[in-house]
């Protein structure tokens, strides 16, 4: 039993974000699964915020579908109030601060978000407890170790 155990290969989501130097790449698989169980082999896992940037989810749909929403209205407002698109690091600003609101019944959404702004290509990656760290490249979810494997060798 403990060996079997040990020879158990996770099968949840695996989110990689790239800075380039003309822009960046954000990509998920799509099989959104609970345990061993495959509930959707298309599920969507990057959304599209504003026309410059975007997010991919891991974790508790709920909640992610959640602060994508959140997020897609204060871009708006900022958008329509400013004139002039969110800078990136403010949308992640704002998403780390609510999950870190919610620290102590954390959501269970672990994120990247990027896009390109008047600095640049931006991604960061937010942790459940609302930790932002900006990256140039990144992955999250249960296949990052192999992930960042192929990352690191590039």
């Amino acid at each position: 039993m403990q060996r079997a155990r040990k020879l158990q290969v996770l099968k949840g989501t695996t989110t990689i974000g790239v800075v380039c130097h003309d822009g960046i790449v954000l990509t998920t698989d799509t099989r959104a699964t609970m345990g061993s169980f495959v509930a959707h082999k298309h599920a969507k896992k990057v959304y599209r915020i504003d026309q410059h940037i975007a997010m991919t989810i891991a974790g508790v749909v709920g909640d992610a579908q959640a602060i994508v929403e959140m997020l897609r209205a204060n871009s708006a407002l900022y958008r329509l109030d400013l004139a002039r698109p969110i800078p990136i690091n403010s949308a992640a600003r704002l998403v780390s601060n609510v999950l870190f609101q919610s620290r102590y019944y954390p959501m269970g959404v672990q994120a990247l978000i990027g896009g390109v702004d008047d600095s640049g290509g931006h991604i960061f990656m937010l942790d459940p407890l609302g930790s932002m760290m900006e990256e140039k490249f990144v992955s999250t979810g249960s296949g990052s170790p192999v992930a960042y494997g192929v990352l690191e060798s590039e």
